[in-house]
């Protein structure tokens, strides 16, 4: 099924769509997780997503889109997954390379899209990442991928829930499908 899923570096003009996606996924991931009223709050403004995803695409930004292999698909069904890399952001990090976001729309979940995402945006290089604590499905995917938690915690405040860096220390291969 995911094989004939085009996954490619996007491009300004998948700005709306990407966006429709980011925030698509942050509504199925983060139900049961996020306050639902907050979680509505954050996820509404699409123009705003949009116009973020264009900037930072346009400043020459690394996000890998899967793009959905029905030709006829909605803009809102177009991409149905991305990650993003880049260089990790926290002084202490003992890697140099962090995931920033990977994202998988519900229907895709456990298709293997998420390890090409993963594999397209960091392959099996040293890495870190933040993840929201209570999220466990994601946690156990990047367990998967050779990925720990390493004791660092903060309270993320856009969905205003604590959050924890995991690290892969060294290159390790990709999880089987």
């Amino acid at each position: 099924m995911n094989e004939s899923v085009e996954i490619r570096r996007a491009e300004v003009a998948d700005a709306e769509a990407g966006a429709l996606c980011h925030l698509t996924c942050w509504r199925e991931a983060y139900a049961g997780i996020v306050e639902p009223a907050l979680l509505l709050e954050r996820t509404s403004d699409l123009v705003r997503r949009t116009e973020r995803w264009a900037a930072a695409l346009a400043d020459g930004v690394v996000r890998w889109i899967a793009v959905n292999p029905d030709p006829a698909a909605p803009v809102e069904d177009r991409v149905i997954g991305f990650s993003a890399p880049g260089p990790a952001r926290d002084e202490d990090s003992p890697v140099q390379l962090e995931l920033y976001a990977i994202y998988v729309r519900q229907s895709w979940w456990g298709t293997g899209l998420g390890a090409r995402l993963l594999d397209v945006a960091i392959g099996t290089q040293p890495a870190c990442l933040w993840v929201l604590e209570a999220n466990g499905r994601a946690r156990a995917f990047y367990r998967r991928h050779g990925f720990v938690e390493d004791g660092s915690r903060v309270d993320e405040p856009f969905f205003d829930v604590p959050e924890i860096r995991m690290i892969r220390p060294h290159g390790v291969s990709a999880a089987p499908l």
